[in-house]
């Protein structure tokens, strides 16, 4: 029997716990994510782990040891409640392999904006930095239009998600 079971490893080190396990022909899964981040002013993608410092691992009950996992290099144990060691469910190592990009494996949160139009937002960042506006509408992956009145008219601006925060939500109307 096939189970999938939790694997919590080394401070960034689930590529390196991941290479060694496959070495070691055990199969294993790390979901990554592309991130976008900021570095000096600059936006910047980055592949990285969606769960820092755990992969999962599916072992073989019967034919393969999980013993050996735990002196893995990149491993720092077996995640366990208690005296039981973690099993994760298959379905939920299957929905996110189902979730990744058929090409490049990796997830991509859309931590889309979330907001419905006419939504109150306030700019944090760039040129309109502190400024109140209403959200109209997402305008790519990574940016939204806000709409300013700016010398008494309205006018729609692009901005990225990241430099928006809600100040009030406003929720779907109710039947």
């Amino acid at each position: 029997m096939q189970r999938w079971y939790l694997i919590y490893t080394k401070p960034s080190s689930e590529a390196l716990a991941l290479k060694h396990l496959l070495r070691q022909r055990y199969d294993a899964y790390v979901p990554c994510v592309v991130q976008t981040v900021r570095r000096a002013g600059r936006r910047h993608e980055r592949i990285g782990p969606l769960f820092p410092r755990y992969l999962f691992l599916r072992l073989n009950e019967g034919q393969q040891a999980l013993a050996p996992v735990s002196s893995t290099v990149g491993v720092a144990g077996i995640v366990r409640f208690g005296a039981r060691y973690t099993i994760v469910p298959d379905h939920v190592v299957h929905e996110l392999q189902a979730r990744a990009d058929p090409v490049t494996g990796l997830h991509r949160l859309n931590c889309g904006s979330k907001m419905l139009p006419g939504a109150a937002v306030r700019i944090r960042l760039g040129p309109f930095d502190g400024l109140e506006g209403v959200f109209e509408r997402e305008a790519g992956a990574d940016r939204v239009v806000v709409l300013l009145t700016l010398l008494g008219h309205s006018a729609p601006v692009y901005v990225p998600l990241d430099a928006v925060m809600l100040t009030q939500a406003v929720c779907p109307a109710t039947s």
